[in-house]
């Protein structure tokens, strides 16, 4: 009578499991809050708050506004100074938007809104009839990032300046290994903030940090999203495993290489499986400190 027993919980345990992370855990929001120190942090920076926020991909919420709202809400309780954005708005379309200036608008930070776009805000998974119709699609896509008072870096940076100092905000455009497309031009985002020296690099692809930032800029903090970390992995203490490690070397949370930091946001929405496995939908916090 065991074994049969022992079967019959085998098979119905993963079934439980997906269960679990399509109705439970795919819009059950985790909270990650890091401090990260750095030794050329201006003063007037130190303690600065940071929400980094990626892959919202709203055409898989369906319209369902008051699940995000309960996003919304829980970022702007964190009363962060700058709310960056890596990526991927949409699936695909700009229709995907449609209403959802209502809950978007409504996150607020003290200093400014950042975003970049990632690969699904282009329109190349999708077929046009014409480049006019894509390049129409593109561009309401970026409209609603001036509607609702984000700063979108399009190969470009901006300075925000407190009490005579300085820190720079980079923004490059998707970067990414093949097949994904190359629009990211990091040299022409940086050329204007040269000479400021603690620069934030928004960049939506993390394997743009190995290939043209860690050891070659002095960029001190890179934040990516992209991987979702699979929306599926096993957590065992500190340990954290996932697939999606043997085609992304870094794919979730905070990595650091040479005193140049980069944190991989797992993404708040969904793409593909409407689930979550050991997964969670993130909003990450990060405290700038000043390294004694």
């Amino acid at each position: 009578m065991v074994i049969p027993l022992v079967g019959l919980f085998s098979g119905f345990l993963p079934f439980f499991v997906i269960a679990y992370g399509i109705f439970k855990s795919i819009y059950n929001f985790k909270i990650y809050h890091l401090k990260i120190e750095f030794k050329g942090l201006p003063e007037t920076f130190n303690g600065l708050k940071i929400v980094h926020i990626s892959d919202l991909h709203l055409g898989s919420f369906n319209y369902r506004f008051h699940i995000l709202k309960r996003a919304v809400s829980k970022i702007n309780h964190l009363k962060p100074d700058l709310i960056f954005f890596t990526g991927d708005l949409v699936n695909n379309y700009a229709w995907e938007l449609r209403g959802w200036t209502r809950v978007f608008r409504k996150l607020y930070a003290t200093m400014g809104k950042y975003a970049v776009l990632g690969n699904h805000d282009y329109g190349d998974y999708s077929e046009w009839n014409s480049k006019k119709e894509k390049q129409e699609n593109f561009n309401a896509i970026k409209d609603f990032y001036k509607e609702n008072n984000f700063n979108l870096l399009l190969n470009q940076s901006d300075v925000i300046e407190k009490n005579n100092e300085n820190i720079a905000i980079i923004g490059v455009e998707n970067w990414g290994k093949p097949p994904f497309k190359q629009y990211g031009d990091l040299q022409k985002a940086i050329e204007n903030v040269e000479t400021i020296p603690f620069k934030i690099l928004l960049s939506h692809d993390p394997s743009h940090w190995t290939e043209e930032v860690v050891g070659k800029t002095n960029i001190a903090l890179t934040l990516s999203g992209h991987t979702h970390g699979m929306q599926a992995a096993f957590k065992y203490k500190n340990l954290q495993w996932s697939p999606i490690k043997y085609k992304y070397k870094h794919w979730a949370g905070l990595y650091n290489e040479k005193n140049q930091y980069l944190h991989v946001n797992r993404g708040l929405g969904w793409l593909g499986f409407p689930g979550r496995l050991g997964m969670r939908p993130e909003i990450t916090l990060i405290e700038l400190k000043n390294q004694d």
